[in-house]
């Protein structure tokens, strides 16, 4: 970032002045599997008061997309600022080192600019491959695992054998926060926020809750009922779909007291939709925590914040329960963002914007350069002006085998071509937002010459979507 640049942001956020030589502290939260069922985006069934006090203290983007709505390459996309063709990471078994051995992550680039950075919870994928030990300037905590018995409280569930046996989809067990993963994670996120209080800092701070299995403390529970939570209205496969758009695999399914098929009766899937929901309430507790505590230690002035879900989730939409899709669900995913001096506070935007952007946009808010291979633009200008002309399309990707789904959320289209590289596409969708929202009937063959505009605006890619002078 130039002089001129870090004027105009100084301008822009008091809290960020050329006078000022205290760097801004990062708090950085990530959250496995969750969907915008918050009470902020206007969820209704949703109990998450922390998560909506810090979106009244911040900027909601009502339409944020993840690069590949799966943990491990939308996590490395995010923390690289590179898309997932560029760092080749697809699945959960591949190192973005591998393809970009020299790749400066978010916090490294940080820390390379005298901050100290740490890591508490899952903030890249939790298996070792997918660690990044150059992002921090002490060991990542909570970071690995947990293995699938060690996500249960209760004794039933857990398989003394099979460290990774899928027995139960939910749990409710009497048990207190620290019985949990997430309840561990605040905890030692709470401890850090002491020890750091004094020295320019880096936090990120990754809570496993909602995903599966959605197991909490009874309490959370309580706080729902099954019968007031909707099921999904649109549990049938998009008409003219093509059979690409949905897996075969669907997660929840994997669980063992889940039907490998068929439809799942009314009662199961309401106390699977409980679940989620009491899950999703147990992490917000758990944000409250960390939250409360950078009150405590008088921070919250000089600390932006930034809380993402990695990633959308069918909760039987399209009659899929799960990820890795190019649906509208799977790929949307919240974000919030709040920072000292912020002129728009409690605002939404609707721009388009994309998890590659949140690199860029947190080294602009803290008055770090913008590396110039980051494949994302700062939103830096969208907390002055939420309202302000911003990108032409969001872009997202999935593939079945060899064939690669790419997929482009415009206002008000999602188009996705399917094809093997270099051939031409097996299939193509279409979706009107604008006439329907849930994306229920591929109307690709009803327009050719749209479709062929938005095929030609595809290839031209995320270079030719970028704002208005960027």
């Amino acid at each position: 970032m130039d002089r001129r640049h870090f004027l105009k942001s100084a301008l822009a956020f008091p809290g960020l002045s050329l006078a000022n030589q205290k760097k801004r502290n990062v708090l950085f939260i990530a959250i496995d599997d969750l969907r915008p069922s918050i009470g902020c985006y206007g969820d209704p069934y949703a109990r998450t008061p922390n998560i909506d006090a810090l979106a009244e203290r911040g900027l909601v983007f009502d339409r944020a997309y993840c690069q590949r709505a799966l943990c491990a390459p939308s996590r490395a996309s995010l923390m690289t600022g590179l898309r997932p063709d560029t760092i080749g990471v697809h699945d959960m078994a591949t190192s973005f080192r591998e393809a970009v051995p020299d790749a400066v992550s978010l916090p490294r680039h940080f820390k390379q600019h005298g901050y100290h950075v740490e890591g508490v919870g899952k903030i890249y994928h939790g298996n070792e491959v997918n660690q990044d030990d150059a992002s921090w300037s002490v060991p990542a905590k909570y970071n690995v695992g947990p293995v699938k018995r060690d996500q249960y409280a209760l004794d039933n569930h857990k398989d003394s054998e099979n460290e990774w046996r899928k027995l139960a989809a939910t749990e409710m067990a009497d048990v207190p926060d620290d019985a949990y993963w997430d309840g561990k994670v605040a905890a030692e996120a709470v401890s850090a926020l002491g020890r750091l209080k004094d020295r320019p800092f880096f936090l990120a701070v990754g809570f496993r809750k909602p995903h599966l299995p959605f197991a909490a403390p009874k309490r959370y529970w309580d706080m729902h009922h099954p019968d007031d939570l909707p099921l999904a209205p649109n549990q049938q496969e998009a008409t003219n779909a093509p059979p690409f758009a949905v897996p075969d695999y669907s997660e929840l399914r994997s669980y063992d007291d889940i039907p490998d098929e068929g439809p799942l009766p009314e009662r199961l899937q309401r106390h699977v939709l409980h679940g989620y929901y009491a899950s999703t309430t147990f992490m917000d507790a758990n944000v409250g925590k960390v939250l409360a505590e950078l009150d405590r230690q008088g921070l919250r002035d000089n600390t932006a914040i930034v809380l993402w879900g990695d990633h959308g989730w069918h909760l039987g939409e399209q009659g899929h329960w799960g990820k890795i899709t190019n649906f509208e669900v799977c790929v949307r995913s919240p974000l919030i963002v709040s920072v000292p001096g912020q002129p728009k506070q409690g605002a939404h935007t609707s721009a388009l914007t994309e998890f590659v952007d949140i690199y860029p946009s947190l080294a602009d808010l803290c008055g770090l350069p913008i590396r110039p291979e980051l494949e994302g633009h700062s939103f830096a200008p969208l907390l002055d002006d939420p309202t302000r002309q911003w990108k032409r399309a969001a872009f997202s990707q999935y593939s079945r085998g060899e064939v690669m789904g790419r997929s482009m959320r415009t206002d008000p289209y999602r188009y996705t071509e399917w094809a093997r590289p270099g051939e031409a596409p097996q299939a193509v969708e279409l979706y009107d937002h604008d006439t329907d929202p849930r994306e229920t009937r591929n109307i690709v063959g009803e327009h050719g010459k749209l479709v062929a505009k938005l095929s030609e605006q595809l290839r031209a890619g995320w270079r030719a979507a970028l704002p208005p002078g960027a």
